[in-house]
């Protein structure tokens, strides 16, 4: 027993070295810079919302026109889903397929150029679509009953219904959402994450891709129809962030930004002084180990790499919503253009 053991003992230690000690831990990215490269300028565009896959950026403004980008060829297709003016504020890409999503009433959800689902309410007002997969959609709004307005697809978009409100938590009066990013979504794995606004900002959550719901209280600043969360994002299915703050008063930084660990049950505001202040979008940067935060508002572009502990401006320019293709390159969107950013970081002696 005692000589297996003293030529044993080495090779435990080797083989721990190999597989754990050798390991090297993931660095997460400091930025100090951004390089702003215009995709398309127009004083007359209007974009909230864009996705990304490994092939193509595809944005569809408010008016309905769809701008496919290839990322490899640079070239720029633009179409229409529908002669009709459209007021487009959300959409979804998966795989070639385009949703997009009308905000008010007649509501109109096109998948690529065919109306899918169509409501007719003089509360209606949709914010924010996202899929699980290529079968398993989600898209909400703001009530027309006690309840958040909740689609849900399961056949890949061709049908569409409305979960009831009997299943679903009660909405605040005065609760809505924000149709500023369309990120007011998140979905990891099973899980959904759906983040409210107005006089009551709270965290949706279902663990089972829509079947069970519950909701959570959040610190953000809340109480009027301006304020709230604009924007939520999960890193994984523990670590959260949402922004959102109000943007009539865009400088104001106080309970701006919250995140949670333990996969949004318990909500903390965090930053210091150097808070940004009204943003309308955040996404983690990824390969940061939940650490590395971009916020973009009508008022600048932030970053953290302390998972929002503190803050830096990387510039004033103003976007509404934006995506990540890696974890150095984002696309953005806003009034007027879409651009690319390049995340730097630069020595400065």
């Amino acid at each position: 027993m005692n000589i297996i053991m003293k030529f044993n003992l080495p090779l435990k230690i080797m083989f721990f070295l190999t597989f754990f000690g050798c390991k090297k831990p993931i660095s997460t990215p400091v930025f100090n810079a951004v390089q702003i490269t215009p995709i398309i300028e127009d004083s007359m565009l209007n974009i909230r919302a864009i996705e990304l896959n490994d092939k193509a950026l595809v944005a569809v403004s408010s008016i309905g026109d769809v701008y496919h980008f290839d990322l490899k060829s640079k070239s720029l297709i633009k179409n229409r889903f529908t002669k009709d003016t459209l007021n487009v504020r959300s959409m979804a890409l998966v795989g070639e397929t385009v949703f997009a999503l009308r905000i008010a009433s007649p509501a109109y959800l096109y998948k690529n150029s065919k109306l899918v689902y169509s409501e007719l309410d003089s509360n209606v007002f949709y914010d924010s679509m996202d899929f699980w997969n290529a079968q398993e959609g989600i898209a909400i709004g703001d009530p027309t009953e006690d309840c958040l307005s909740i689609l849900l697809t399961r056949d890949g978009g061709e049908n569409w219904y409305k979960i009831p409100c009997k299943q679903l938590p009660k909405a605040v009066n005065g609760e809505a959402a924000f149709a500023a990013s369309d990120t007011n979504i998140s979905i990891v794995g099973d899980h959904v994450w759906i983040a409210s606004g107005g006089v009551a900002s709270r965290v949706f959550y279902s663990p089972d891709k829509g079947h069970s719901w519950t909701v959570f209280e959040t610190p953000i600043v809340q109480g009027t129809p301006t304020t709230g969360m604009y924007s939520i994002d999960f890193y994984d299915s523990k670590n959260g962030f949402a922004v959102g703050g109000d943007y009539t008063q865009p400088k104001s930084n106080t309970n701006t930004i919250i995140k949670t660990s333990d996969g949004g049950q318990t909500w903390y505001a965090v930053g210091d002084e150097n808070n940004p202040g009204y943003r309308s979008c955040v996404q983690y940067v990824p390969n940061s180990d939940a650490k590395g935060l971009i916020a973009v508002g009508f008022e600048g572009i932030d970053y953290s790499s302390d998972t929002g502990a503190s803050w830096t401006s990387l510039s004033d320019e103003g976007f509404y919503t934006l995506r990540f293709l890696n974890d150095s390159i984002a696309y953005a969107a806003g009034k007027g253009r879409i651009v690319q950013l390049d995340f730097k970081t630069i020595k400065r002696y």
